[in-house]
């Protein structure tokens, strides 16, 4: 499977946001990395260089390679609708982001290795297929002989009352349901997606 390995603090401080989840160098350096660091001027970035940066910034926020955007970007604009909207609703839609939504793993790159370890099941049968699109109505729940993993239990343990009212959660048997595509105001993430459809638009 396909991933990003590299070094995510300098990621987060290059884009000034926690996308990877807390980061203490990212608290300690709140400015781009760079040899000079918080003292070297910067030059005012072109329109695309924004529009670009806020590309990678997506794909890093949720763990998705160059070619696999650019096949959700096509569903997207294929779809009725917004395009910035639909491409984020398919966003939220894949299988290790409800995983990650739904406090089953404390990151989405852990609910990645869950779902591609082959914990995870999408009504009754096994999906390990992290990019795998959930529809409304999907169960998703912990296989059963994994709901016993220190990893899965501290998380859920951990986990808020439910914060996304496009996901169910039930605590007694680690499942969830995916009920629709979420409305944009309800997905936190800081994104500009309309800076992206310009980037295509070129």
């Amino acid at each position: 499977m396909a991933r990003y390995t590299g070094p995510k603090s300098k990621i987060a401080r290059k884009f000034r946001e926690p996308i990877f989840g807390p980061d203490k160098a990212l608290d300690r350096k709140n400015y781009p990395p760079g040899q000079h660091g918080a003292s070297k001027r910067r030059g005012k970035q072109s329109e695309y260089s924004v529009q670009l940066m806020e590309k990678q910034k997506v794909k890093y926020t949720y763990g998705v390679l160059e070619k696999q955007f650019s096949n959700l970007f096509k569903k997207a604009s294929a779809k009725e609708g917004i395009t910035g909207t639909n491409l984020l609703q398919l966003l939220e839609a894949r299988l290790d982001n409800a995983v990650y939504r739904l406090g089953i793993a404390p990151t989405r790159s852990g609910a990645r290795q869950l779902v591609s370890h082959r914990h995870i099941l999408v009504n009754g049968e096994l999906v390990n297929i992290p990019s795998y699109t959930l529809r409304a109505g999907d169960v998703i729940e912990v296989r059963e002989k994994s709901k016993a993993l220190e990893t899965i239990s501290d998380s859920v343990a951990a986990r808020m009352i439910n914060k996304y009212n496009w996901l169910e959660w039930d605590a007694k048997s680690l499942s969830g349901k995916f009920l629709q595509y979420p409305e944009r105001e309800s997905i936190p993430e800081n994104i500009k997606e309309n800076l992206i459809v310009e980037l295509y638009s070129k």
